[in-house]
This record gives structure tokens, sequence and C-alpha cells, in this order.
């Protein structure tokens, strides 16, 4: 049904060189599969709000040292979660109620959650860049790469989860370019 994170890391897909930070976004995006089949295996519920908590109160201790404002820092990582939550939600309703196409092997989340963890370090320190690839704000899928195969190579639920990823970047870059 979707893309793996395999998929994208072969060097396949060029937009990591031109927009790093979308690239990580997309990383993180493609992690979510794993995270909803952990949980739809094992019964987890999607919301994980002491995982969050304890996330965000990293994000504010460390923004700080990678000269990100905290509020922008928080606000970007809720949109994380946001996109994420909204992709596990696809897969379990697709799942269920196409259990064929279910896993059937959970993925251990402690390791998706550490990749997940080292992802969003990354996604601060591309979010400090001083000279982000953001002239313009990155409103849909189409805009990350000249060639589209980022567009082609997401399916629906995972382009709409981008939107909703990048959608404080945008606020961002538009208090940026108009003050």
């Amino acid at each position: 049904m979707s893309t793996t994170l395999d998929d994208v890391t072969d060097g396949a897909w060029p937009y990591h060189r031109r927009v790093p930070l979308t690239g990580l976004i997309v990383d993180r995006l493609l992690m979510a599969d794993d995270v909803a089949a952990a949980k739809f295996l094992t019964g987890s519920p999607i919301d994980d709000p002491a995982r969050e908590q304890q996330v965000l109160d990293h994000v504010r201790s460390r923004s700080g040292t990678n000269e990100v404002d905290p509020e922008t820092a928080t606000a970007f990582v809720r949109d994380q979660f946001t996109a994420s939550k909204l992709v596990q939600q696809g897969l379990f309703a697709h799942w269920t109620t196409h259990p064929e196409e279910a896993p059937t092997v959970p993925p251990d989340l402690d390791k998706v959650r550490k990749r997940l963890d080292q992802l969003t370090t990354r996604l601060l320190q591309e979010l400090h860049d001083p000279h982000p690839p953001r002239d313009e704000p990155i409103r849909t899928c189409s805009h990350v790469s000249t060639d589209g195969s980022l567009l082609e190579s997401l399916d629906t639920l995972h382009r709409h989860a981008l939107d909703v990823a990048t959608r404080s970047v945008h606020r961002t870059t538009r208090k940026e370019q108009h003050p």
C-alpha cells in the first residue's frame, strides 16, 4: 500500500539533496508505518500522550542548543506527531477493512522510536539552518522536487500527512517573508 523507508533511501529520490528538511519529514512520515504496524498488532492505542510529552520536553530543552525558538520547535514537532497519527489512523482503518493486507510481524517499537528520536534531532538541526531552501513554502508535495518523484512515490495518505507535517514551516516562512 505505501512506500517504505528502504524505497526512498536507496538514492533514487533526489529530494534529500535539494530539500533536506522535507526529506527528513518524509523519512519520519514513512516511519509512521512501522509505528502503526507495531501498535496495530499489539492492540496499543495510536495516541501516546506520555511519549509525546517526553519528546516535547526533550525538544524544549534542546532547542536552545540548536538555536531554534522553543515555541517554533515544539509547534513543528507537534505537526510531526499530528501527521504521524494521521498516517497511523489511515493504516489502522485500511488494515481493519482489509485484514489480508495487515502486517503480520510487529516491528520492534523501541528500535523504531530510537530512529524517530534521531530523525527529530536532525529535523531540528535542519529547522535551524539559516539558509533553508524554503523561498517558497511547500504547500503541496509537488513543490518538493521538480521531477515530481516524491509526489508519485507517496500515496494519498502520506501526501496529506506531508502537508500537515509542514504546516508550521509554512507559517514560519510566511512570517519571515512578510514581517
